[in-house]
């Protein structure tokens, strides 16, 4: 079960969606929509969402439809959102403590990147949704992704976490799910 989400041990991380950084993500409503449907999902099957804010009083808050699905929001200084406490969030919070970290962001090289190694560090397992990632150029999101898979981390897109967390069609929130995944694209 080591390559396999643990729906019941799961947390999903939104990293910088920032209001004064997105209109810079090469493709950025694309994978801002992305973020959303993900975030959605989890919200549906009861996987708990946070998100962070690299220097939110220079970058701005997380774009409000981010903020809105989050629990909680971390704002941080250092690029890598455990150094700031994400870890120790995520290990706290209520029930079981999550193993599994669904993450995806922005920028795909710097804040994601850097919060996916760090979490993996901390012992988590990490799944990154690479279609709600992005970078301001391509080719800087490819390598992190890169990087990333070199590290241990799982790369997925946001319906291989979604039909993961589900597991079966008779999962009494598929309908709910799937209408998420049908719904017009942004």
């Amino acid at each position: 079960m080591r390559n396999t989400l643990d729906p019941t041990r799961s947390v999903l991380v939104l990293v910088d969606y920032q209001q004064r950084l997105m209109p810079a993500i090469h493709g950025g409503e694309r994978v801002l929509a992305e973020a959303l449907r993900l975030a959605d999902t989890a919200s549906a099957l009861g996987i708990p969402v946070h998100g962070t804010e690299q220097n939110p009083r220079g970058l701005g808050p997380n774009v409000e439809a981010i903020r809105g699905r989050c629990a909680s929001t971390l704002a941080k200084m250092s690029f890598d959102g455990c150094a700031d406490g994400l870890a120790k969030r995520l290990a706290a919070a209520d029930g079981e403590p999550a193993t599994d970290v669904v993450i995806a962001g922005c920028e795909a090289h710097v804040c994601l990147m850097q919060t996916a190694l760090g979490l993996l560090r901390e012992g988590f397992r990490v799944w990154v949704a690479t279609d709600a990632c992005g970078s301001r150029f391509p080719s800087d999101r490819e390598l992190a992704l890169g990087r990333l898979e070199g590290a241990g981390a799982i790369l997925a897109s946001v319906e291989m976490v979604a039909f993961e967390w589900l597991r079966t069609c008779e999962h009494e929130r598929f309908k709910a799910v799937l209408a998420i995944l049908k719904a017009p694209r942004g």
